[in-house]
């Protein structure tokens, strides 16, 4: 399976996302009120962070990202109406929006269609408090949540059975070792250690594999490595 790239329409969303002063809106989709409550809690008190709507179920959610424009929807798997899944992918549309899925679970069959779908990452629903809102830093930036073990788990579960894509990577050797450690979940700077290069220049070597293989972000480039045989499971 590729995984295609979700480039979003010029000015929207996110013209203003990490100027000075301006906080980061998050939208909180769950149809467990207490559930809801407690992470519209958190997020509001952080002094970056603000919640810009919530809503208990997917349709609702989409409706509601597509008025408020957030940087951020945490979005549960599971939802009446609409499912966190499908929410995902309309939101992605038309908004700039940078999703993480919400799940009970850490082995959810629809967690991984939520990563291909357009995810950019996941957390389960018993998430530290300081956790949460590091989470949607993270992904505000444009980075992915990949740092989790179950994540890396998860992936490697449910690409076991797909067929590698055949031979003929556009990649140079050493972007497909860069790839291949990000699949493994290292961090910029785990990477540069690694290979005993600066940090600036395996940000260099991510954006261009990103970008010859057309996809969005470090999670894209994760399930790619998967899907293509590039890592195997417990690799």
């Amino acid at each position: 399976m590729t995984v295609p790239a979700r480039t979003p329409s010029p000015g929207r969303a996110h013209d203003d996302r990490g100027a000075e002063g301006t906080p980061i809106r998050v939208l909180i989709a769950d149809d467990q009120p207490v559930v809801l409550r407690g992470f519209a809690a958190v997020i509001e008190a952080q002094p970056d962070l603000t919640v810009a709507g919530t809503a208990s179920d997917g349709e609702r959610a989409v409706r509601l990202a597509r008025e408020t424009h957030p940087h951020v929807a945490l979005l549960d798997v599971r939802m009446p109406v609409m499912s966190g899944i499908e929410a995902t992918r309309r939101i992605l549309e038309t908004e700039a929006t940078r999703v993480i899925i919400i799940t009970t679970f850490d082995l959810d069959d629809y967690v991984y269609d939520a990563l291909t779908a357009g995810a950019s990452g996941f957390l389960l629903k018993d998430v530290r408090a300081n956790d949460l809102a590091e989470a949607v830093r993270i992904v505000a930036r444009g980075d992915a949540l990949l740092a989790p073990r179950i994540t890396r788990r998860l992936i490697s579960e449910f690409s076991r059975q797909r067929r590698p894509v055949p031979a003929g990577s556009p990649l140079t050797p050493r972007e497909a070792e860069v790839l291949r450690l990000v699949a493994r979940g290292l961090s910029n700077a785990e990477i540069a250690a690694h290979l005993v290069v600066t940090e600036h220049t395996v940000k260099t070597h991510v954006a261009r594999l990103l970008a010859k293989l057309g996809l969005r972000d470090r999670t894209q480039a994760v399930i790619h490595a998967y899907e293509t045989g590039l890592v195997v499971p417990h690799d």
